[in-house]
């Protein structure tokens, strides 16, 4: 069996009210064109979620929106901010043979790079900017055993390489 994995960094949030508090910063405008470009993306490879794990943020939760995938998406406190260890708990426990994981940095990134046996050949995949999105597979029965390093790299994209 195999279980495929989709890990996007939300998109580019605002700054624009620099009082508010950091859970609750919206996306920007570039983030909501990276949003929608990013599902165009996804569905264009046909890199189709049938479960959506998303931080509880708002910038997560609305990349997830704009990524228009029609999935219900219930928010997962536990992403926010998480530590790669966190983030292999919480993926252990998904149903779902392709799983879209939404989080944040710098945890998203180590995350990324400790799942994989081979690093995509792309200058950002060690920084995971915004919006950046790897496309795993793993040979395994279901989540709860997947590993560190022993993800196959099927894809990876950054929005600005999307919407330029």
């Amino acid at each position: 069996m195999t279980c495929t994995l989709i890990l996007m960094r939300h998109a580019k949030s605002s700054w624009a009210e620099p009082d508010m508090g950091d859970h609750d910063r919206p996306l920007n405008k570039r983030g909501l064109r990276s949003a929608r470009a990013l599902g165009h993306w996804l569905r264009g490879h046909d890199h189709i979620p049938d479960q959506i794990l998303c931080s509880s943020a708002t910038r997560a939760r609305l990349t997830c929106d704009g990524l228009a995938l029609g999935l219900p998406a219930p928010a997962v406190p536990a992403l926010y901010h998480a530590e790669p260890e966190t983030m292999l708990d919480v993926l252990r426990k998904a149903r779902g043979r392709c799983v879209l994981m939404i989080g944040h940095n710098p945890g998203i990134a180590d995350f990324a790079q400790r799942l994989v046996v081979t690093p995509p050949d792309h200058d950002r995949f060690g920084d995971y900017p915004t919006g950046a999105t790897l496309v795993a597979t793993f040979d395994a029965p279901d989540w709860a055993a997947v590993t560190w390093q022993t993800g196959r790299t099927i894809d990876f994209a950054i929005p600005r390489e999307l919407t330029d």
